[in-house]
């Protein structure tokens, strides 16, 4: 495989590229070529594989399509142009999708208009929102463009007719390639694409690849075009300037009252707001995009600012008409703000944005730089953005995470590897265009660099398992293919359980809770449910439940009145700190520690820190006298990327909690804290409860029992790690929920069948007597799937591996600190759990502030009196 960084063509070269009316068109409209533009046309135009990476406004979707529209142009010119698909665009979002058309007419009519060209370039959509009607239409006079989903693209490689309009295919444009890659929906694209050029296409297909900023650039063009083929990048990551600022809403973030703060949040926000045409704000949780739209039009409104009904909220949990009617007024400038979670993070086109604002971390640099993208929707304009933290663990967070923004040091993309349940789903279309042999397939699939390490006897396997040989007959589990002399074909009904049950995308639902009595309480996402374990505390309609088990698609729960939460009601929806950043939280930490180790001066390290982040010097003492505290309460053990300290506090019930600072993310540390839960488990007997954040977890025993922790690694090897915690998620709810979805990707369990939805509720009941059979079957597929599925993809068993051997090697230090009846200032916010929203739960700012005080008081006690005021002279 060949990977080479292209280079541009000057404007002049390029327009002598294009038709003279294209150039003409384009001079009148753009003036000059942008740089992504540049490098990109040339290399379309001659069908080579393309990755395109640069952030919003920058021109790339033009630069895709220039290039195309060009070629198309040249074979109308010469009478050539057939009534055929010539280029397919897939995009992730439906939404993108209606735009994509419009962004297309345009160009096309304007050149028709201006130029007086009389060649008709058609463009048409197909996705699940296309009426029968259309689709019929377009067998008949297919589009020379077809818009399309992943869902859509699969099933129409499936469809006997349509796919034959498919054949002479030259170009495929993925957009938004950098979230698809990330995720299941990926692994289907990347399977179906091989599919495409090995089954039906008739040429070499250009590959072409569109991205927001993301890294290793490398890795995304593996997955674009597979392991063994060559691909052109085009790197426009940096083209836009950025304006970033980190702002804290008080100065003292700790003794601040919960009204001080929210007044701080609010006045900060509709001050940029006043002073920017539009304004674009986004949260970490769907409930935070409602909360603040609905206090900020309020505010508005209380003030007489301006109209309250400039004010929008965006994000999926809205109906699609509403979230179209936001995008649409957004375009016509109608709107002063908008607040989003995540929905308006991909490229849907939203007009013209001149500020963004996080609530909060983003917990990354690409989906940081990603926000930002979106303000200054022009390759000219500087991208403005403003990040507005909520305690001191966010600040800190916030500072690293805008430094490295600002030097382009942007987190490693995670790709799923092998899923086979993605892989059944392949199997089974590959049969339903032709017979194929076993080997053929594989060596089709192994194209895909998301399958190129799949082994033929997982392959094996997973036909083994469609072909019904593990007898689940009388499970309700038929065969959906079978195989004669190795050659594989389709079953009688499998084309039309394809159509209806394809895709990778899970089915949000809630999960009824119920008392011990029977009696209903309400409903939690599913999401949030599969994190619970027994005895975990939660809140719900303003009561405090303690969840005891689950069946089937509801929960059972007792009251808890009381007690403290366990798991915050929005855990599941919180976006989890990349690896990579989490290491630079703790580099920074260790800076910080080391300048108070030096003995260097207060007032010279706070503006030394203030300098080099770029933050004011009031930002620079919150974040010194926090690291501080913990320098001071620590005896100088400030846990950093190559510290871990764990922290031995018995909390006012008596239990041992021993707090491993670990600085490596939510999704490292969430494989990491059972690993270490099963040994405590198992030598002492008792039941471990743990306690995962971004910097840290708790592991929690129910008496103050003597046990050497800071020996634990001891007996955790890392080459046992994932046999160990395949045992582990065995007995979790998470198994339960993310089997049944498995199961249904698989085809085990039909969410579609003869036209009809089945019911969730007996799909989960089906599921879970599933589970219970095929924990029997030593490596079935669909098990050994979502168990990999938990794994790598929602935990980061990798990571935590690598983790594990550091410590063994020396490389990561072990310090332990306690027994203490007072926790660390560090520990705080692992306590207290992760803040998701905007305004801290008045429990946990009056929390914080009580353990701030003990600490203080704890310092006192010692002889350390500790400044808490700072002045800039």
């Amino acid at each position: 495989m060949s990977i080479e960084y292209a280079k541009g063509l000057s404007d002049e070269e390029l327009f002598k590229l294009l038709r003279p009316y294209v150039a003409d068109w384009f001079k009148k409209k753009y003036q000059t070529f942008t740089p992504p533009q540049r490098a990109a046309i040339p290399l379309i135009k001659n069908y080579e594989n393309v990755l395109v990476s640069s952030p919003t406004g920058s021109g790339k979707t033009l630069a895709a399509f220039l290039g195309i529209i060009d070629n198309l142009f040249e074979l109308a010119e010469k009478g050539q142009l057939e009534d055929k698909i010539y280029a397919v665009y897939i995009s992730p979002l439906r939404a993108l999708n209606n735009d994509m058309y419009k962004n297309l007419i345009e160009p096309l009519t304007e050149i028709k208009e201006q130029e007086k060209v009389d060649y008709n370039i058609r463009v048409g959509v197909r996705t699940s929102d296309t009426s029968s009607y259309q689709k019929e239409k377009m067998l008949k006079l297919p589009p020379h463009i077809l818009i399309t989903t992943p869902e859509s693209f699969a099933i129409s490689l499936t469809s006997p007719k349509f796919s034959e309009k498919l054949k002479n295919v030259k170009w495929v444009i993925v957009d938004e390639i950098h979230e698809l890659a990330s995720s299941k929906r990926g692994s289907f694209l990347s399977g179906f694409l091989e599919i495409f050029e090995n089954m039906i296409a008739e040429d070499k297909i250009s590959r072409i690849g569109l991205s927001a900023t993301i890294s290793p650039l490398e890795e995304i063009a593996k997955f674009l075009v597979g392991p063994k083929r060559s691909c052109k990048i085009v790197d426009a990551r940096f083209v836009k300037d950025i304006d970033l600022k980190v702002i804290s809403p008080v100065k003292d973030l700790i003794h601040a009252t919960e009204d001080e703060i929210s007044e701080g949040i609010y006045k900060t926000i509709i001050e940029e707001v006043l002073k920017h045409r539009t304004t674009l704000i986004f949260t970490n949780t769907r409930s935070a995009a409602e909360r603040v739209s609905f206090k900020l039009r309020k505010l508005v409104q209380a003030q007489n600012l301006f109209d309250a009904d400039m004010i929008g909220a965006h994000h999926s949990s809205l109906s699609r008409d509403v979230r179209l009617e936001i995008e649409d007024k957004l375009k016509r400038g109608e709107l002063k703000a908008v607040v989003s979670s995540t929905s308006l993070e991909l490229g849907i086109d939203i007009g013209y944005i001149d500020l963004v604002i996080l609530l909060s971390s983003p917990k990354s640099v690409s989906r940081l730089l990603q926000r930002l993208g979106r303000a200054g929707h022009h390759i000219r304009s500087i991208s403005k953005g403003r990040i507005i933290v909520v305690d001191r663990d966010d600040l800190v967070e916030c500072t690293v995470l805008a430094k490295l923004a600002k030097e382009r040091k942007i987190d490693r993309v995670y790709i799923p590897k092998n899923p086979l349940d993605v892989l059944s789903q392949l199997i089974v279309s590959a049969s339903l265009i032709r017979p194929i042999s076993i080997d053929e397939f594989y060596n089709i699939i192994t194209q895909s660099y998301t399958f190129s390490e799949l082994t033929l006897d997982s392959l094996k396997a997973t036909v083994d398992y469609l072909t019904g040989k593990y007898g689940l007959e009388s499970n309700k589990v038929y065969a959906k293919i079978r195989e004669e002399n190795g050659i594989i074909k389709p079953r009688r009904g499998s084309r039309m359980i394809f159509y209806m049950n394809s895709g990778t995308i899970p089915e949000e639902s809630l999960v009824p809770v119920y008392t011990e009595s029977n009696k209903y309480v309400g409903n939690l996402e599913e999401e949030f449910v599969e994190i619970l374990s027994p005895g975990d505390i939660f809140v719900l309609g303003g009561k405090t439940y303690e969840f005891l088990s689950s069946k089937g698609n509801k929960i059972i729960v007792r009251d808890a009145e009381g007690q403290r939460p366990t798991v915050p009601s929005w855990f599941s929806e919180m976006l989890p700190l990349a690896y990579d950043s989490a290491l630079e939280v703790g580099k920074f930490r260790k800076e910080v520690a080391e300048m108070i180790e030096k003995n260097v001066d207060k007032k010279i390290a706070i503006e030394e820190i203030s300098r080099k982040y770029n933050i004011s010097k009031h930002v620079a003492f919150s974040i010194y006298e926090y690291i501080l505290e913990e320098y001071l309460f620590t005896g100088g053990k400030v846990p950093n990327d190559k510290f871990i300290l764990i922290e031995i506090y018995d909390d006012e019930e008596d239990r041992r909690n021993f707090i491993f600072h670990a600085l490596y993310g939510r999704r490292a540390l969430d494989a990491l804290s059972r690993a270490l839960a099963y040994i405590i488990s198992e030598q002492l007997n008792v039941d471990v409860r743990i306690s995962v954040s971004d910097n840290g977890f708790i592991l929690t025993i129910p008496e103050r029992t003597a046990y050497r922790i800071g020996k634990i690694f001891d007996y955790l090897n890392p080459d046992d790690m994932y046999d160990i915690l395949s045992k582990v998620v065995l007995r979790t709810e998470m198994i339960k929920r993310r089997f049944r979805q498995t199961a249904e990707r698989s085809f085990m369990i039909l969410k579609k069948y003869k036209g009809r939805e089945t019911n969730l509720e007996r799909r989960q009941l089906s599921s879970e007597a599933l589970l219970n059979v095929v924990k029997e079957i030593p490596n079935f597929p669909v098990l050994k799937e979502t168990i990999r599925e938990i794994l790598e993809d929602h935990m980061d068993i990798k990571s935590a591996i690598e983790i594990v051997r550091k410590v063994k090697s020396g490389e990561i230090k072990i310090g332990v600190i306690g027994p203490r009846r007072v926790p660390s200032p560090f520990a705080h916010g692992i306590i207290a759990k992760e803040h998701a929203d905007v305004v801290l739960a008045e429990e946990k700012r009056e929390l914080l502030k009580k353990l701030h005080e003990e600490v203080i008081a704890y310092l006192k006690r010692k002889g350390i009196n500790i400044d808490l005021n700072y002045t800039e002279t």
